[in-house]
């Protein structure tokens, strides 16, 4: 019932402001980077050279409190179907790489959406959505082109994981002919192509989902000559990563003008959950706290920008709630489409377009129950609440260019615990206010417990021996479950 509500209340903005209705059905570039931490960004950290993406964000939107999951494939569910993953069985950090199962089959994904609107739809890079049978694969869930990975993640050279298998594709057919190829090059290089190819006639919606700057962390020796001043090795290379992913997006950006599909293209990009703030890592969520896998904001408080002609105000940084579910429908709207009414995105246009009040006024950052102790987390105008555990590293880990020693909570906190933050006073959540304030906390759990009803369990995540590649050329393939 509630949920419906807040429907009509996005619809009643929608009406109000006369925006549902759009004409001109804009080109789509989606880029969603991966572990890229809330510091690992130029305009959030000037030593990070990333003049591209910061360009266009100075030119766009920026948004300071836009949310995914945890971590990459509950993100990217969500991404795809509009749904909170507790409600689709992806809530859990998932391999997928031995699982015989996928994204649930009897879901419309926001491509398949797309299409019934004249979209052609591409996805280069990756995917982890599932790939034990064709059915669960891009090319079967509504893209007509694919262009990389099936899995979480690999050798950027190599474009192999674990005993050498290969993972990288086209359609349904492994490449071995790119070994040595830098894998942020070569996806963008075959953007390029794609879009070099296509019909202007038709839009286009280009899912860029790159594998910057996942781990392994590798990159170019140029680009790491780029910061021979930082002393860190896992922060040298993740910040070269980054400047070589910036080079990737203005290689990107610079095709779709030459092509002539700038003006009239809508671009997003985002990260799919917190950077992972390890020694061998070197990503980083400062001044927010936590890192990927975690409840905390620096795990789920993802880097956002919006750029395009589309948008009636910009150069300005958007303060509103925004979360990765919603993106389904107000993209699937925007083009004269209807999303699913169950689902848990709003169409957040008005916002995005315009800087009006978000219709989102409460997200589920996750709950997860296959922990022994749970993860629940839910935001709700400005107050979060923590219940079960958030995850660890659960203090604050500033990058090592600033000089600064990590700050560590004052003790561990391990076991089940309660805490509640005013995250708009309080956005580094260092004041826990559960005590001071025990009826806003009753408030909430009980709110907590009404949307944790519609939990479903995760999916198993038992491998199946029959996954493994030498069973298929040594190629990652489907056709195991």
């Amino acid at each position: 019932m509630y949920r419906h509500l807040l429907k009509a209340y996005a619809a009643l903005l929608c009406l109000q402001y006369h925006s549902c209705d759009n004409p001109k059905r804009p080109h789509i570039l989606f880029i969603l980077a991966d572990d890229l931490g809330w510091n690992d960004i130029g305009y959030n950290n000037g030593v990070v050279k990333s003049p591209t993406i910061d360009d266009l964000a100075s030119r766009g939107v920026t948004f300071t409190q836009s949310y995914a999951l945890p971590s990459c494939a509950p993100s990217r569910a969500s991404l795809m179907t509009g749904y909170y993953a507790h409600r689709i069985g992806f809530q859990h950090k998932i391999s997928l790489k031995k699982t015989p199962t996928g994204l649930p089959l009897h879901l419309t994904l926001l491509s398949e959406k797309l299409k019934e609107q004249g979209y052609a739809t591409y996805i280069v890079g990756k995917w982890h959505l599932g790939h034990c049978k064709k059915e669960y694969t891009p090319n079967r869930r509504g893209f007509d082109h694919f262009y990389g990975f099936y899995i979480a993640g690999e050798d950027y050279f190599r474009h192999t994981h674990g005993n050498g298998y290969l993972d990288l594709r086209e359609d349904f057919t492994p490449d071995w002919s790119q070994d040595g190829v830098y894998s942020t090059y070569l996806f963008s290089n075959k953007v390029i192509e794609y879009v070099k190819n296509h019909d202007k006639k038709t839009p286009m919606f280009m899912y860029f989902a790159l594998q910057s700057v996942h781990g392994p962390i590798q990159t170019p020796q140029k680009y790491l000559d780029m910061y021979s001043h930082i002393n860190h090795t896992g922060r040298r290379i993740k910040l070269a990563m980054v400047t070589a992913m910036d080079d990737a997006v203005a290689a990107v950006v610079e095709a779709f003008k030459e092509y002539g599909f700038w003006e009239d293209t809508l671009l997003i990009f985002m990260s799919d959950n917190g950077g992972p703030a390890r020694e061998d890592n070197g990503g980083s969520n400062w001044p927010l706290r936590g890192s990927k896998c975690t409840l905390w904001e620096g795990g789920t408080r993802v880097v956002t920008l919006v750029h395009g002609k589309m948008l009636e105000k910009t150069g300005y940084e958007n303060d509103q709630l925004i979360h990765i579910v919603d993106w389904y429908p107000t993209l699937v709207n925007l083009v004269g489409g209807e999303a699913d009414p169950d689902m848990d995105g709003l169409d957040v246009w008005n916002t995005i377009s315009k800087g009006d009040p978000s219709p989102r006024i409460e997200f589920v950052y996750n709950f997860d129950h296959v922990e022994t102790i749970p993860q629940r987390a839910i935001r709700v105008g400005d107050y979060k609440l923590i219940h079960g555990k958030a995850g660890s590293p659960n203090d604050w880990i500033p990058p090592p260019e600033n000089g600064c020693a990590r700050d560590y909570t004052k003790k561990f906190i391990a076991g089940h615990y309660t805490m509640l933050f005013n995250i708009r006073d309080d956005p580094t959540e260092r004041i826990d206010l559960s005590a001071e304030m025990p009826e806003k906390v009753d408030e909430m759990m009980a709110r907590l417990r009404e949307l944790e009803k519609e939990a479903i369990p995760a999916i198993d995540l038992s491998p199946m021996k029959e996954s493994s590649p030498k069973y298929f050329k040594n190629a990652y393939s489907p056709g195991w479950c």
